[in-house]
């Protein structure tokens, strides 16, 4: 396809051939960008002001989850710094890509939904700025970017929070370009945000990345594309966000907390723009988050599950964990969907079973065909198969998924070796414990009998339960799309359902389900997500990427 140039300035982008490659249930989703000539993102020092000039006309062919291709035309801005004080704009600034004609016909995506995509994974930072079209942002570039230095070896890398990263995800983790591609070939907009993560460090030795940079870097983005209304193309009163892994615990947070006063302090010092930071609808895949009570979670869903080696977990600390659990979950009071009833450690596993696996089993079981399902139920043969349904027991499930993915504790490591340790670290200090049972069972050699003072708030500002469950928020999301693979070990189930029900409890809509045998970062229906994004924005569009007039 011919790249047609837009002059507006001097300034010259090179562009790579390929923008974005991704697999989606099997169907490619290509990008191919073509160079040209382009104007400079920068609109003035200090300035939070969006240049509707600045861009690069770009094209690209995107398949969708049909098979068809689809000619995009887009305009694409890249690498706005979006605060007036960045700490790092390498990490501190965004993409905007507008299409403007699909397979030949024009589009005029100005009240289009916007879909506010991060690609955090492992809580490592994330940048735009190298990126050379949609879809193509990630870790990279800026001081630090890669592992801590003198950190210990599993928190020098994203597989404390992402030893999944598959097809479905980058290289930490965090998601591809799968619902970017896909949404703009449905006439939307598409913002890609960069954020601080936890490795980055200063030439004194400093995090800068480290809780809460992350989620303040989104809410600061947010409101920068709300502060240019009527400029930036796209509603931006109907902001949808969508992350996977910690990007779906950051998701998940910016819905919950949108317009809280708790990150007020945090945000006028980066000099984000006087404006709302909540979003319309929240997307998120394989959540990490509720990380006070991730370990307890994690053991209670997989403690009796061997790791990899075939070793079973210190089982003492296993227990210890699954009634930490039990309390928590039963402090929170939470009704599961459809009537279920009061959640807690008794009950989780019917719940499970009967609300998310086994409709998931059913689903997959049914998109077989004859033979391929009667081969795949010959070799699990704990499924049962009765009137187009599957059934099975929780106990015969977690023997299907086999090997846990961590050690416990998973997240708050004794040693301090998780990535999560890492996000809670401070200063010059490279990771600090998060919970009293971690810190007390310490073994580097700490002496500290108490979390430092200022740790709970670094979990409040870093969990969505915080404004779901403890102290609803007015200002949260009030849709909810939550995706999980049901061979995911990297977190617990119970996590996103439990966002799900505080979520429907306070009257949200509610999509949520598990992917059948899928792992870690698994999107097997990004078509269906972006239909969702249509149906709750009330944006009228229809197959083929074409916007109805």
């Amino acid at each position: 396809m011919k790249h047609r140039a837009v002059k507006r300035r001097s300034v010259v982008l090179g562009l790579g051939a390929t923008a974005g490659v991704a697999a989606v249930g099997g169907i490619a989703l290509s990008a191919q960008a073509s160079g040209g000539t382009s104007t400079s993102s920068s609109s003035g020092a200090g300035s939070l002001a969006f240049d509707p000039d600045a861009y690069t006309e770009l094209t690209t062919t995107v398949t969708d989850t049909a098979g068809d291709e689809h000619a995009v035309t887009y305009h694409f801005w890249k690498a706005i710094t979006y605060v007036a004080k960045p700490v790092d704009a390498t990490y501190q600034s965004l993409n905007v890509s507008v299409p403007v004609e699909i397979d030949g016909t024009a589009v005029d995506a100005s009240n289009a939904p916007i879909l506010f995509a991060n690609s955090v994974g492992g809580y490592m930072p994330s940048s735009v700025a190298d990126a050379t079209g949609i879809g193509a942002g990630g870790m990279g570039g800026g001081m630090g970017g890669g592992a801590p230095s003198g950190a210990p070896s599993a928190s020098a890398s994203a597989s404390a929070s992402a030893p999944g990263a598959n097809g479905n995800t980058n290289a930490t983790g965090g998601a591809l370009s799968s619902n970017q591609l896909l949404a703009l070939a449905a006439g939307y907009v598409v913002v890609e945000p960069g954020a601080r993560g936890r490795t980055l460090k200063n030439s004194a030795g400093e995090y800068y990345g480290v809780a809460p940079a992350a989620i303040v870097d989104l809410k600061a983005a947010v409101r920068y594309v709300r502060a240019n209304k009527g400029v930036i193309p796209g509603d931006t009163d109907r902001i949808v966000s969508a992350g996977t892994s910690a990007g779906g615990a950051l998701s998940s947070l910016l819905g919950a907390s949108g317009d809280s006063p708790l990150y007020a302090e945090y945000l006028e010092e980066l000099g984000a723009a006087d404006a709302s930071d909540a979003i319309f609808a929240t997307g998120a895949w394989c959540p990490i988050t509720d990380l006070e009570h991730a370990d307890g979670s994690y053991e209670w869903n997989w403690g009796g599950n061997t790791l990899s080696t075939g070793k079973q977990v210190d089982q003492t600390v296993s227990k210890a964990l699954r009634s930490q659990f039990a309390e928590y979950q039963a402090g929170l009071k939470l009704k599961g969907l459809n009537g279920f009833g009061t959640l807690n450690a008794r009950n989780y596993d019917e719940y499970l079973v009967k609300q998310y696996l086994e409709p998931s089993a059913t689903t997959y079981l049914a998109a077989l065909s004859d033979s391929a399902r009667e081969t795949y139920l010959a070799a699990n043969t704990f499924i049962t198969w009765k009137n187009g349904k599957a059934g099975f027991s929780w106990a015969d499930f977690l023997t299907h998924v086999g090997a846990r993915k961590k050690n416990t504790p998973a997240f708050d490591a004794f040693d301090l070796s998780a990535g999560e340790n890492n996000e809670f670290g401070k200063g010059t200090v490279i990771s600090r414990h998060f919970t009293a049972y971690s810190l007390k069972n310490d073994t580097t050699g700490l002496t500290a009998k108490r979390l430092d003072s200022d740790i709970p708030e670094m979990l409040r500002l870093m969990n969505p339960m915080y404004f779901l469950a403890d102290k609803p928020n007015a200002g949260r999301s009030k849709h909810w799309w939550i995706r999980l693979g049901t061979k995911d070990s990297d977190t617990s189930l119970t996590v996103s359902a439990n966002i799900a029900a505080a979520a429907n409890g306070l009257g949200d809509d509610v999509d949520h389900l598990y992917y059948w045998d899928q792992g870690h970062g698994a999107n097997t229906d990004p078509g269906d997500f972006i239909t969702w994004i249509a149906k709750v924005t009330g944006h009228k569009a229809k197959a083929g990427g074409k916007v109805k007039k």
